[in-house]
């Protein structure tokens, strides 16, 4: 009677004790270790990287010869009017889209993932953002997937996706017979709503609860994205992204220095549709599957 008396006055002083702890505030654990109907979904421009990669790449195509110092100086111009205007122009998206096609028509795509894994070397691996990496390696170390969703092309994705150990990508994807580039697109660029749709087809195909997935971007073209999950970051975030995940109370992360709000790169490119989303979700999964 005396030990079942010392345990149960043990058991309400211990429950007493919780009830009368302050709330310190923290957040729940997140990631959630072991929620394997969780993942992640990273934008890559300015959220994971300085910058834009289709540029960078591009600085290491003009290395190699693949186009002129004329074409070199239009791509300076459409980065310069993104930077200083601060909304994208479909005018420039267009001319910035049909380049980078013309430029890499008639190359074989292995020569091109071959060019890739050079030019992440030597342009773009400085230029990940520590802290986002950071975020992204929480979600791997709780046994979650993590995928970069950009409207760059899904072979530099790719690339980059594996370079930082990451899950997979999905990426605008660019046709190829023969495994020759053609100079077309398969759909359009995976860009804005068909970044949500693309997401929303590889959760379905993944078996995810998007309620417990996560979302990371640094701009308002991914409110739809971000808008999809239970757990939208807005990472380094424009303006307007600013603005409305405070509304919204989403979290937010700011990695750079100075102005708060500077662009740092252009989107990669412009466009939308949902066929595209799907498109590109379907093709990353079937490559990825292979």
């Amino acid at each position: 009677m005396a030990g079942e008396a010392s345990a149960e006055a043990a058991r309400k002083s211990a429950q007493s004790a919780q009830e009368a702890a302050p709330d310190t505030g923290t957040e729940p654990e997140f990631p959630v270790h072991g929620d394997e109907r969780a993942a992640a979904f990273f934008d890559l421009d300015n959220t994971v990287m300085q910058g834009a990669a289709i540029f960078h790449f591009g600085r290491g195509l003009y290395k190699r010869k693949f186009f002129e110092t004329r074409d070199l100086a239009r791509f300076a111009w459409q980065q310069a009017w993104f930077r200083l205007a601060g909304f994208e122009d479909p005018e420039h998206m267009q001319d910035a889209r049909d380049s980078a096609l013309s430029i890499v028509k008639g190359h074989r795509v292995s020569e091109l993932r071959s060019i890739g894994e050079e030019i992440y070397d030597e342009y773009m691996a400085e230029r990940i953002w520590p802290g986002t990496r950071a975020l992204a390696q929480a979600h791997l170390d709780a046994g979650q997937k993590v995928w970069l969703v950009t409207a760059a092309p899904v072979e530099i994705a790719q690339v980059i996706a594996r370079r930082l150990g990451l899950t997979g990508a999905l990426g605008t994807v660019a046709e190829s017979v023969g495994g020759v580039y053609t100079g077309k697109l398969v759909g359009e660029p995976l860009h804005g709503p068909a970044k949500a749709e693309a997401v929303r087809a590889l959760a379905a195909a993944e078996g995810l609860d998007l309620s417990r997935c996560a979302a990371y971007s640094d701009s308002h073209n991914d409110i739809p994205m971000l808008s999809l999950v239970g757990h939208p970051y807005a990472i380094n975030p424009d303006s307007k992204l600013r603005k409305h995940a405070r509304e919204l109370e989403w979290r937010l992360r700011d990695y750079r220095t100075g102005r708060k709000a500077a662009k740092v790169g252009i989107p990669a490119a412009a466009g939308v549709g949902a066929v595209a989303g799907g498109t590109a979700a379907a093709i990353a999964l079937h490559r990825r599957r292979r």
